[in-house]
């Protein structure tokens, strides 16, 4: 039973998540947490945390840690897990994989069309709404804390690592690794 939802839900999250991983993120956790309760809210943090440092886009990254915790969660082993992970994976990529298919026969010869334009136009503020609606779902007390302290400590460590990436152009890597260290100091001994 848990194998068809996760084929349903990951199915419908790929046909109706336009913008890309990101934009997938709120879809995916309305599922994952809200309607099918296949995970906690810091269980879902974590994966996304894993699904942005591993390599390859993040709502395929989700969708695979995602479906091998759902069922893991459900009682099945580790094994059965691993065909969780399959099912959400495969099912998340069909819909683009098809569309793609029958997209692109069309596309070319009609991206010029006046009413083509305009549906791409209407896209983007959708894709941008999406996106804030995925970094809402990442402003939790699982990312920032619960003390007053931690949420200022939070909010430093998010300020300086944007302003490295985008004034000094830092590598991301190289952040992500910092912002690992310095929160398991801080947050692993102080709290």
């Amino acid at each position: 039973m848990i194998f068809l939802q996760l084929f349903y839900t990951f199915f419908k999250i790929g046909l109706f998540g336009f913008g890309g991983g990101y934009a997938m993120i709120s879809m995916i956790q309305g599922e994952v947490i809200t309607r099918h309760q296949w995970l906690t809210s810091t269980e879902f943090t974590d994966i996304i945390a894993i699904s942005q440092m591993t390599p390859g886009p993040i709502g395929i990254n989700s969708a695979t840690y995602v479906g091998y915790s759902a069922v893991i969660n459900a009682g099945y082993s580790h094994t059965v897990g691993i065909l969780g992970s399959i099912i959400a994976t495969f099912s998340v990529v069909l819909p683009s994989f098809i569309l793609m298919i029958l997209i692109s026969r069309f596309f070319l010869k009609y991206q010029k069309h006046p009413i083509i334009a305009s549906v791409f136009s209407g896209l983007r503020p959708g894709v941008v709404g999406l996106l804030a609606a995925a970094a809402l779902v990442l402003m939790n007390k699982e990312n920032f804390g619960t003390e007053t302290t931690q949420i200022i400590f939070s909010c430093i460590l998010f300020a300086g690592t944007f302003i490295a990436s985008y004034r000094y152009k830092v590598n991301p890597i190289l952040l992500i690794i910092i912002c690992g260290i310095i929160g398991y100091i801080c947050f692993g001994y102080i709290w």
